[in-house]
């Protein structure tokens, strides 16, 4: 009788990945792999790769030498974005046996059937402009909140960005298809789930850019709002111009969309916003937060900031910091502008040197804690509803209010996956 393999999974990068790496996993667990943690001894590791930084393509290199060193004589496949986008170049690293593209990601059981250690390693890639088909997915046991993929690719041009290079063309699910995930969710007790897409605003394409029964992301939420079993949904993301009033006036109506956006603004400048090729100007961005604050003065608001993108001065920057200072938003994420081969704005000059990337990383990271802090600080004495999670760490577990600040507290086990009524100190 033949030995079971076993596949152990490790994820970089986004909330999509996420997702579909905890489909993978299922799809060889149902063809008879035995599933391992990532720190375990297994016959096989997947890397699910990110390139949106240069850490995370030395995020992968580091994870297979660690391999190699535990387990030289299991297999490695590499896949994901940075598999689409320099799969000679991961060919190359030691010990690497499989690189999948984009197009070949979920056809990894059949991959793993026909492959062998000690061949060279072996590239199934294709030109990303061949990619097209959607592939559900969402995350399952793997957290409270479950991460559903509902859209892929991005048809946008942003200078600084591979994404379009590494998923294709923009292209959904249908709603039909979206809410009957949604339903198996529900009856495998998920009481949240986050909707993820590479760019969510842009839902209701299909394989050619088409839109399928005028289906928009409007559409979506209504229907997913009537999805019995689910308590709570979150909008990963979503890019300023395309969050319209709709969205938010039914988001501020809604019982079980969640009052918290997360926009993408990526800099405070209009020139730099240009250069960068966004679809917006920062006008438009606090319209958008301001609109969202007059309905819901609760609502937590993300922020993605890119700091040291080319020809950023000291002006522009102390632009973007100010716009953020007089914005009403609860938290941002800060990404330091790294070089990603083939996009435009590497043709952008000058360079802002890295030294000064950091500074301003940590400038805006400091401000965002201060924002955090503010905005916790508004709601204390309030009681909010918490689902707590499923995990404990020295004794303690925690969750996320309705508007997404985190509360720790003693471990319960009877508050595991429950929304509980807190009153915030």
């Amino acid at each position: 009788m033949e030995k079971q393999r076993s596949v152990a999974f490790h994820t970089l990068g986004c909330k999509l990945n996420f997702s579909e790496t905890s489909t993978l996993s299922r799809q060889l667990e149902a063809e008879g792999f035995l599933k391992k943690e990532f720190d375990d001894t297994a016959d096989v590791y997947v890397i699910n790769t990110c390139s949106v930084t240069d850490n995370a393509d030395k995020e992968c290199r580091q994870i297979v030498r660690r391999i190699q060193r535990k387990a030289p004589e299991s297999l490695v496949v590499i896949t994901g974005c940075y598999a689409q986008l320099k799969p000679k170049e991961i060919a190359e690293i030691p010990g690497v046996d499989l690189v999948l593209g984009a197009a070949e990601k979920f056809n990894l059981g059949a991959h793993l059937r026909e492959l062998a250690k000690g061949d060279s390693a072996k590239i199934s890639s294709c030109d990303i402009d061949d990619v097209s088909g959607f592939n559900s997915s969402y995350s399952l046991n793997d957290r409270t909140r479950t991460f559903l993929k509902v859209q892929d690719g991005c048809d946008y041009t942003c200078s600084f960005c591979t994404i379009p290079m590494a998923r294709g063309k923009s292209r959904s699910d249908s709603i039909e298809n979206v809410v009957c995930n949604a339903r198996t969710l529900a009856e495998n007790g998920v009481k949240e789930i986050v909707l993820t897409g590479v760019n969510l605003g842009d839902f209701g394409k299909g394989d050619e850019g088409a839109k399928k029964n005028e289906e928009s992301f409007y559409h979506l939420i209504q229907q997913l709002d009537e999805v019995d079993g689910i308590e709570r949904y979150r909008i990963s993301s979503i890019e300023p111009n395309l969050l319209s009033k709709d969205i938010i006036e039914f988001v501020a109506g809604s019982k079980k969309f969640m009052p918290h956006f997360h926009i993408p603004l990526q800099s405070g400048s209009n020139e730099i916003l240009g250069l960068m090729r966004r679809r917006y100007k920062r006008e438009l961005y606090a319209e958008r937060v301001g609109f969202i604050k007059s309905l819901m003065p609760h609502c937590a608001i993300g922020v993605d900031v890119i700091v040291g993108f080319p020809s950023e001065s000291d002006e522009h920057f102390k632009e973007t910091f100010d716009f953020l200072h007089s914005l009403d938003v609860s938290y941002l994420h800060v990404f330091t502008y790294s070089e990603r081969d083939a996009t435009k704005a590497l043709e952008i000059k000058p360079v802002v040197p890295v030294h000064v990337r950091h500074e301003r990383n940590k400038s805006l990271r400091n401000l965002s804690y201060m924002k955090m802090q503010y905005f916790t600080g508004q709601h204390t004495g309030q009681s909010r509803k918490v689902l707590f999670e499923d995990h404990v760490k020295n004794g303690m577990m925690e969750g996320y209010t309705d508007n997404y600040i985190r509360i720790s507290t003693p471990y319960r086990k009877e508050w595991s996956n429950q929304i509980v009524d807190w009153t915030i100190a």
